[in-house]
């Protein structure tokens, strides 16, 4: 499951954020995506309508930082990731990555032609 959580803006709009896990086992390559809604279940239906089909919120056990706040509604699209910079305890580790927009993500990959 998804570790998440929301905050609810001033002006009645909220910010999700959602730690997805990697592809690997052990969980290395997951990734942080923010979603800037009216209220959380459209917030969720974005990203299902994105393919994320397994997406749910449960509880607000890591809600969005100012700083991911701030970055999520100065995007044109409201919906931006970048990689999990925390290690399996918590702790960041690396220097700070950049936001992606959400298409970079789910652009199917083609194979470098020789």
């Amino acid at each position: 499951m998804a570790a998440g959580g929301f905050s609810k803006l001033p002006n009645g709009t909220v910010v999700v954020a959602l730690n997805l896990p990697g592809a690997a086992p052990d969980g290395v390559g997951g990734v942080r995506v923010l979603v800037h809604a009216r209220n959380r279940a459209r917030a969720l239906t974005r990203l299902r309508n994105l393919g994320l089909r397994a997406v749910y919120l449960r509880g607000n056990a890591a809600p969005p930082t100012p700083d991911e706040i701030t970055a999520v509604l100065h995007h044109p699209d409201g919906l931006i990731w970048r990689t999990s910079r925390d290690n399996a305890v918590g702790v960041p580790v690396g220097p700070p990555e950049l936001w992606h927009p959400i298409r970079t993500l789910l652009r199917p990959h083609t194979p470098a032609q020789a």
